[in-house]
């Protein structure tokens, strides 16, 4: 079975207006049908409410799909917003691209 997996890298400030980028990518990631998302944060250097209002947001759509959503190479700032903001138990975050590849697509 191949799995359909698709990558978004993101970069610059996650704000209001990336943030409904984000949802429109991702609803039509959904429509065509992706199983798993993986959000590579390595370009990211912070993000703001809205933005993490829009992974929220994200993760939402791919579950209502049926699908999973996880997240990669989170900054130290962002690590910091996320358990701040106890998103850290929500997503599921891989180190980077490897380390995803390495736990997921060999276990599905």
């Amino acid at each position: 079975m191949k799995l359909n997996v698709i990558i978004l890298e993101l970069s610059g400030i996650v704000d209001g207006i990336r943030g409904n980028e984000l949802r429109r990518e991702v609803s039509n990631i959904v429509a065509d049908g992706a199983k798993i998302l993986l959000l590579d944060l390595k370009g990211v250097n912070f993000i703001d409410s809205s933005g993490l209002g829009a992974l929220v947001s994200a993760m939402q759509m791919m579950r209502n799909a049926n699908g999973k959503l996880f997240v990669c190479s989170v900054s130290d700032q962002v690590r910091m917003l996320f358990e701040l903001t106890k998103m850290d138990r929500i997503f599921q975050i891989f180190a980077d691209q490897d380390e995803f590849k390495r736990q997921i697509w060999t276990t599905q």
